[in-house]
């Protein structure tokens, strides 16, 4: 029966939200008659049964709000650009922040879409958080490009190694040498500013790149220009 009172408590939710929740977490299953269970227990059951598609969005509600608490609890983390690491407006009212690797093809594809974003969006700010997690040479890589970052090349640099595809020691010094990075000048906090960005990542639930952080909202993969739109839209809107 407890199953049953559980379940009733997140129709009481989905149906009549924040309100709902709210008397519900009120209610001790144990003030409840086994009739009054019964009762809620068949009134679920059938309003589940006529209405299947209230259980995803149920569900997906539910990682909504998990995803804007992490984010809440680790905004500082997310949010703060390394020196040079950023383009669009650095006062703008909404941040997006993608996480990315140089071996992430998806990655590499969003490129124009981001630049689309700012050149299309005065308030935005772009902040670009290394998340090296499918080789030994996208670490490199992220050592790079905050060398990069340090050096105010950071953008330049991005988009040449992105440019000469999938990367090695090779492209790595390729890239550098085309947009005057000195290599041999990786910040002495590189590895720590990655290991934060992988701990930080791991708390939002983040698994691969892309992925993004738009005000409280946490998305993956290489998404349409409209749906970062959205995202953007809804994150201004609050």
């Amino acid at each position: 029966m407890k199953r049953v009172w559980l379940l009733a408590m997140v129709m009481v939710g989905v149906l009549f939200g924040a309100g709902g929740m709210w008397l519900a977490q009120r209610v001790a299953p144990g003030e409840l008659g086994a009739a009054d269970e019964a009762r809620i227990g068949r009134a679920v059951r059938d309003y589940v049964l006529a209405n299947p598609e209230i259980i995803p969005q149920a569900m997906q509600r539910l990682q909504e709000k998990d995803a804007a608490r992490a984010v809440a609890a680790s905004r500082g983390a997310i949010e703060q650009p390394y020196p040079g690491a950023m383009i669009g407006n650095p006062d703008g009212d909404v941040t997006l922040v993608e996480y990315y690797d140089y071996n992430c093809g998806f990655c590499r594809a969003s490129v124009p879409t981001l630049e689309q974003l700012v050149a299309g969006d005065r308030n935005l700010r772009v902040v670009f958080k290394e998340l090296p997690v499918l080789s030994d040479e996208s670490r490199s890589a992220a050592r790079a490009a905050l060398a990069a970052a340090r050096q105010g090349k950071f953008k330049a640099f991005h988009d040449a190694l992105y440019a000469a595809g999938p990367v090695s020691d090779a492209t790595i010094a390729q890239s550098a040498k085309a947009t005057g990075v000195d290599l041999a000048k990786i910040p002495a906090d590189a590895d720590e500013t990655i290991r934060t960005n992988l701990e930080t990542a791991a708390k939002l639930g983040v698994t691969g790149t892309p992925s993004w952080v738009i005000g409280d909202q946490v998305l993956s993969g290489a998404l349409p220009i409209e749906r970062l739109k959205e995202a953007i839209a809804r994150a201004r809107a609050g």
